[in-house]
């Protein structure tokens, strides 16, 4: 949450000018920030990253078809699908979790006009190659960044690829705004071009040039995202220790994969991404989750089943997942496993130890699995209830007490 007491001294400050929204200072502020952190030229600060992708795809001239990864939250597709535009889904490469460069070619059609890359975990997609393969075509390219604010790739900040990028500042992002997003571009006419559609196209008081709708950040919103901003360097910290924690106390496991994060590059540390392979684990993913979850512990299934099998793709699109056998192998297959500044690295070692023992015995938990009536596809109410509480009870999962 960042300091509490300066977040409320800016509040105080937002209520005595009487300036709460239409690009006011602390708005200004924070798209500020943003620029130097990335070096971009250009931030446009937006109310959510789903408004920000749809005013970016807009802005870009995105119509008929663009070619999306299957592999990513709903959102994206759904910024391309409430415009009338068709996402086509892509495979993944299973190494990255990433949008694969080697299936766009295939999915081009004359009805093509764009690529939409997601810098999955705030690992980033292969922009060389994704962006070769669009200046061949004749395609234009964004990313969707909204894991990735923070990161870097090949020593450039992500921000400064493609025609542009789109951030989240959601409050599960670790850096947050409550409800926030910001496209980031280097070109100056797309900036421009987004700043009069967020604000209904208005140039001056009583001026429209351009259709637009209300993609406008608040106040308090960037108060908050200028906040967050502050304490970056502690909360990129905490996650870290959280992340060589869960990597210490699962290697060595059969079947149990943390996916790692380049030490080489600037990352962020927001996710805790596990694979579990059921043909080298004792368990498999849905039984580990299911434990989790019944030890209180707010694991995810992420992005379960993939965009393809969500509606309305699921219905348009029915013979989607024959092109999609890598992302249909890995969504089986992941865990995110939870951190951030709510969960202490104890915490994510008690996690750890769960897991551990689940798989030390797992024949008698999956007989109590079945007991139960088998896995759950959902997550508990009583866990949803707990969601704003992830640390682990004193005592849970430890050695001498069985899943």
């Amino acid at each position: 949450m960042g300091d509490r007491a300066a977040m409320l001294r800016r509040v105080n400050e937002i209520f005595d000018r009487r300036w709460f929204t239409n690009n006011g200072p602390l708005v200004q502020e924070f798209e500020s920030r943003i620029q130097t952190l990335t070096g971009v030229r250009h931030c446009v600060a937006m109310c959510n990253a789903t408004i920000a992708l749809e005013i970016a795809a807009r802005a870009l001239g995105f119509h008929g078809e663009v070619i999306v990864p299957a592999y990513t939250f709903v959102a994206t597709a759904h910024a391309l699908q409430w415009q009338e535009i068709t996402p086509v889904f892509a495979d993944m490469d299973p190494a990255t979790h990433n949008l694969a460069a080697d299936t766009i070619e295939r999915l081009i059609t004359p009805r093509t006009t764009g690529i939409v890359g997601v810098h999955v975990w705030g690992r980033p997609c292969d922009t060389t190659a994704i962006e070769a393969i669009a200046a061949k075509r004749g395609l234009k390219v964004m990313y969707d960044a909204s894991h990735a604010f923070g990161c870097s790739h090949g020593g450039r900040m992500i921000g400064n690829f493609g025609a542009c990028e789109v951030f989240s500042f959601h409050a599960t992002k670790f850096i947050n705004s409550f409800e926030g997003g910001a496209v980031v571009t280097n070109d100056d006419e797309l900036a421009a071009k987004m700043r009069l559609m967020r604000n209904f196209g208005f140039t001056g008081y009583d001026r429209v040039i351009y259709p637009g709708i209300n993609g406008k950040m608040t106040e308090v919103c960037a108060a908050m995202g200028v906040t967050s901003l502050e304490s970056m360097t502690e909360i990129v910290a905490h996650n870290r220790q959280n992340y060589e924690a869960y990597r210490e106390g699962l290697a060595g496991l059969p079947g149990v994969t943390l996916k790692e994060y380049d030490p080489n590059e600037q990352r962020n540390y927001q996710y805790i991404v596990v694979e579990v392979e059921a043909t080298a684990a004792a368990l498999n993913r849905d039984e580990l989750v299911a434990v989790l979850q019944m030890e209180n512990v707010l694991a995810r299934k992420y992005f379960w089943p993939g965009c393809h099998h969500l509606e309305p793709y699921k219905s348009l699109q029915p013979n989607a997942a024959l092109l999609l056998a890598r992302t249909e192998a890995v969504a089986a297959r992941v865990i995110v496993l939870p951190t951030g500044q709510s969960v202490s690295v104890a915490a994510a070692r008690q996690v750890c130890q769960i897991i551990r023992r689940a798989l030390a015995v797992a024949g008698d938990v999956r007989e109590r699995l079945q007991a139960r009536g088998g896995v759950s596809p959902e997550i508990p109410a009583r866990l949803l209830a707990r969601a704003k509480d992830l640390a682990i009870p004193a005592g849970a999962g430890g050695p001498a007490n069985a899943p």
